[in-house]
């Protein structure tokens, strides 16, 4: 059918008799014609005054409007729209993700009788949230008037018999209906109270205080009160409503309070999004009961469609998805990542040299790492393979540097950016810009460290292996071609600095699944059970018991964040092969190794040839790329976790600047501290 943009033929082509598919056309043409095609606010509000003007001139056709929104309301259930739409079904993620999916790509049809579909299909377009809320009070009227059809006796309607049982003869349709949602909507959030994940995370109080309980009989008390009172200020009703609203806000309190316990004990996405539907469903309860209690309610009807619009598009959206089930969690890895990244920032000069020696002896151990992947390399395996072993390689490698409590440079700003970022959260308090500024400093110092320690000895070990190696077996840790392939890959020449940055992806993504992990090992109490369950303890002991659960709780994050950094490292290459993407992974300390074995190989003279310095500056840049890159994700993350909005970015930028211009050295080398002096 094709859209009509002439008023009077789209009147002339109203039919109240049409079948059901048609009728409900007819109004996605009609909201199509309000709508224009300007997007301008004042021509749609004047469209919909210049439909009232028209029928009014036209009897038989508003007789006709009348007939279609009888048969509307007959055929159409809007309970569930008022009740229910706009919220999610689903608490997993996936499944949520698939329902969204559907509904942005799959089409619908106006062959329904569901409100919800068809109010998805007429108001498409976040257009018409707008035009609906500045309807004025005149045009308002006007519309209600129009609209004004027979009681509910006249209609076909399923909550007639709802009705009937109330003895009440004298409701409109649409106060059935704002009844009926409301019954539904206190419903739901009864039965989530009533949830066992919901309840056994709440408060003591109130669980003691158990408002859900009454919640129904709270609100049967005040619909008989509406029924029996039709004055609005009786005060029957008005203690009826303000009894029915202390218990919604005692049940969205009591929901809230599982917060305190999410906080101590991991993030459930589940059930934080119990609570927030909760709190929701509660802001509904509201709106429509501002309808059905105002003596005007045709402006609070007009802005609960133009909410429902709004949350019609939401509910579509695949980004408000992820948003809201990221951001809880989100907090829990930021905030256990920043108390694992204090430990990787130094403030004085004797924490410097700490991070040194540590860094050092991480540069050690992958100067072994770099002779067992090259010897895996040299075994021929397909390509699958080679990247497992090589990720077995790399995980084992950093699982070791850290029992050895050692550090990687690279594995540090995923952690640090957090804990930076908790500076933000009192960004307003005085001299608050100025300490950020020093954690900026202490931060970029602490980096310079580590990559310095680790290429300080992850260069000299591979060169005294290699040299052992020759000395035993008479050939170095890789052959001359070997080394020539080495020199072209770590080139800037080439592809180096894309592979740095995918290689800071990959480092924070591995600080993502530790938190994701931690959070999970906490919010299932596994340390809990590792002490104290009887098979395990019978297995173990209680001792044994004891000290396992402390060493998870303890190491569970820097486990897992090495094992899924390790093996990532070796098997993206592997999968981007099988795909045809040619991407490779560009680590600055085992970059700094293979560099120094293909020294070792090719002799003194390569010191004196071109490809060898481009390499350096290859592995500067990557140095540079894996940390920037991880860092840079990782504090946006923090930022978002943290709510961090509004702050005046050009003031912090101008401090930085100052602090480069008047203590550059603060970067690189720590000033002495009372702490650094023997007599401190």
């Amino acid at each position: 059918m094709a859209a009509r943009t002439d008023l009077s033929e789209l009147l002339d082509a109203l039919d109240p008799h049409a079948d059901l598919a048609h009728r409900h056309l007819w109004l996605i043409e009609l909201l199509g014609w309000i709508r224009g095609s300007s997007s301008s606010v004042p021509r749609a509000v004047a469209r919909v005054n210049l439909l009232l003007d028209a029928l009014q001139q036209r009897p038989e056709t508003a007789a006709k409007l009348q007939a279609w929104w009888q048969k509307l309301l007959a055929t159409v259930d809007a309970t569930a729209l008022l009740a229910d739409y706009g919220f999610s079904s689903r608490s997993a993620f996936a499944g949520e993700l698939l329902e969204r999916l559907r509904l942005k790509f799959l089409p619908g049809t106006p062959e329904t009788a569901d409100a919800s579909a068809l109010f998805a299909l007429a108001f498409h377009d976040a257009f018409d949230a707008r035009w609906l809320t500045a309807l004025d009070a005149a045009t308002l009227a006007r519309l209600a008037e129009l609209l004004q059809s027979s009681r509910c006796l006249d209609l076909d309607l399923g909550h007639c018999a709802w009705l009937s049982n109330h003895q009440q003869r004298d409701l409109s349709p649409w106060q059935a209906t704002l009844l009926e949602a409301l019954t539904f909507c206190t419903s739901q959030i009864q039965a989530t109270g009533f949830s066992p994940e919901l309840r056994l995370r709440m408060s003591m109080p109130a669980r003691e205080t158990v408002p859900f309980h009454a919640l129904a009989t709270d609100f049967d008390a005040l619909q008989a009160a509406f029924l029996a009172s039709p004055q609005r200020h009786s005060a029957e009703r008005q203690a009826a409503l303000h009894q029915y609203l202390a218990r919604l806000d005692a049940c969205r309190h009591a929901a809230a309070s599982v917060y305190t316990h999410l906080e101590m004990h991991g993030i459930s996405v589940s059930l934080v999004f119990q609570v927030r539907q909760l709190r929701s469903r509660v802001l509904r309860i509201r709106a429509l009961l501002e309808c059905l209690l105002s003596e005007r309610p045709q402006a609070l009807t007009a802005q609960l469609l133009a909410d429902l619009v709004k949350m019609g598009l939401e509910r579509r959206s695949l980004r408000a998805l992820v948003a809201a089930n990221s951001s809880m969690l989100a907090a829990k890895v930021a905030e256990r990542s920043s108390e694992t990244g204090e430990h990787y920032i130094t403030r004085t000069r004797a924490e410097y040299l700490r991070m040194l020696r540590d860094a050092a002896g991480g540069g050690a151990v992958m100067s072994l790492t770099t002779l067992m992947k090259f010897l895996v390399l040299s075994i021929g395996l397909s390509a699958f393979w080679s990247g497992f072993y090589v990720g077995v390689n790399y995980a084992l490698s950093f699982v070791l540097i850290q029992m050895m409590h050692w550090t990687v440079a690279t594995k540090q700003p995923a952690m640090t950016a957090p804990a930076m970022a908790a500076k933000l959260k009192e960004l307003g308090a005085p001299g608050a810009i100025e300490g950020f500024v020093d954690e900026v400093t202490h931060l970029v110092r602490s980096q310079v460290a580590a990559i310095v320690g680790n290429l300080a000895l992850v260069a000299p070990a591979v060169l005294l292996i290699s040299g052992a190696l020759w000395l035993a077996f008479g050939a170095p840790m890789i052959d001359a071609k070997v080394a020539q392939h080495v020199l072209q890959d770590l080139s800037l020449w080439g592809p180096t600095a894309l592979f740095a940055a995918l290689t800071g992806v990959l480092l924070f993504a591995s600080s993502i699944i530790a938190g994701w992990t931690e959070n999970w090992f906490v919010l299932h109490r596994l340390d809990s059970a590792i002490r104290y369950n009887p098979r395990i303890t019978a297995a173990l002991g209680h001792a044994r018991a004891d000290r396992w659960a402390a060493f998870m709780r303890h190491n569970i994050s820097g486990l897992t964040a090495n094992v899924s950094l390790g093996m990532m490292l070796g098997l993206v290459p592997a999968f981007a092969t099988f795909f045809g993407l040619g991407l490779e992974v560009r680590h600055v300390t085992l970059s700094a190794g293979q560099l120094a074995a293909a020294a070792a190989s090719l002799g003194p003279e390569l010191l004196q040839q071109g490809p060898f310095w481009w390499c350096v500056a290859g592995i500067v840049v990557t140095g540079a790329l894996n940390v920037a890159v991880s860092f840079y994700l990782a504090f946006l993350l923090a930022l978002r976790a943290r709510s961090v909005s509004g702050v005046d970015r050009s003031h912090i930028y101008q401090a930085i600047r100052h602090r480069i211009r008047t203590r550059a050295r603060s970067f690189f080398w720590p000033a002495r501290t009372t702490k650094d002096s023997p007599h401190g």
